[in-house]
């Protein structure tokens, strides 16, 4: 029996909202100290799959994190199992992307695990589960619509649509490389990248300037062209996430890093992510919309 546009929906949001969680997790796990709290992988220790009693908090954090992973398969699995089940073939390999990520980051995890917590693995742990986010995020967005339209907007805003996107993916990466060199290593035992933490801090902060810029002049391009309210919604939501991301980072930089203003930086930057792909996904109406350039996309186009 074919499964329901809104059984799928559902599923899917489930997926996404799971792919966010554990990257907010996972920096509980670091801000805790208890990166290395299980001090081998796949085995928590060399000879248990599980904590140990001596391993104590830092261990069951650790494992428990590695436990959720469990959880986000098994909506992964779902998000796959309901797609492939209903009429929405466009959606397949979305799904199959979304789920076939999960077994790469385990093995991404286990690498940093072995690898010390090396600040590079981490980043590039980190960035691979936004990436695994935006995914999730499409599919969920594009399960409630029938289908990939052509674009809603002139040229010109949908390059700088792209061009936000790219600032967004170069702000996270950044974002990585600060907290690689400041002082929440996961573990007292985890090196550091030895880059001046003022300095990446300052070029992070450029290009976060550089992107509400960006969106700036996306959201006035918008209301000059009069551009769909589903884009204009999405270019607002994604500003005030920006403006307080923006605020929370620098606050938490004048503060010396406060391990829960660091942890809602973190939630901050999933939701950057979350947002951005809400972008992209807004500049393409549905597949029964008209393109912008045809001489009845004033009528039809959703204000």
């Amino acid at each position: 029996m074919p499964v329901s546009s809104s059984v799928v929906s559902r599923v899917a949001l489930a997926n996404a909202i799971a792919n966010g969680a554990i990257v907010v997790t996972g920096g509980a796990v670091r801000l805790t100290g208890s990166g290395l709290g299980c001090p081998t992988w796949p085995r928590c220790t060399d000879a248990s799959f599980v904590a140990t009693r001596a391993l104590a908090g830092h261990g069951a954090i650790e494992f428990g994190n590695r436990m959720l992973t469990f959880v986000l398969t098994a909506v992964a699995i779902a998000a796959v199992v309901t797609v492939f089940r209903s009429s929405r073939r466009d959606l397949r390999p979305i799904a199959l992307v979304s789920i076939l990520g999960i077994p790469a980051q385990a093995l991404l995890g286990g690498i940093t695990v072995l690898t010390g917590l090396n600040p590079w693995t981490v980043a590039v742990h980190f960035l691979v589960s936004s990436a695994l986010v935006a995914v999730a995020t499409t599919l969920w967005l594009r399960s409630r619509e029938p289908g990939v339209g052509r674009p809603l907007v002139r040229r010109p805003l949908l390059a700088l649509t792209t061009g936000i996107a790219a600032v967004t993916a170069a702000v996270l990466a950044v974002g990585t490389v600060v907290t690689g060199s400041g002082p929440h290593s996961g573990d007292p035992k985890a090196g550091r990248t030895g880059l001046d933490p003022q300095l990446v801090s300052q070029l992070h902060a450029d290009l976060v300037f550089l992107l509400v810029g960006l969106t700036c002049a996306l959201l006035a391009g918008l209301y000059a062209t009069d551009a769909p309210d589903r884009v204009k919604r999405a270019v607002r939501d994604l500003l005030v996430v920006e403006l307080a991301q923006g605020a929370i980072g620098f606050v938490q930089y004048f503060t010396n890093l406060p391990v829960a203003l660091v942890l809602l930086h973190m939630l901050g930057a999933v939701l950057i992510t979350a947002f951005t792909a809400r972008l992209i996904w807004s500049v393409r109406g549905p597949s029964s919309e008209l393109p912008l350039d045809s001489p009845a996309a004033s009528a039809a186009v959703p204000r």
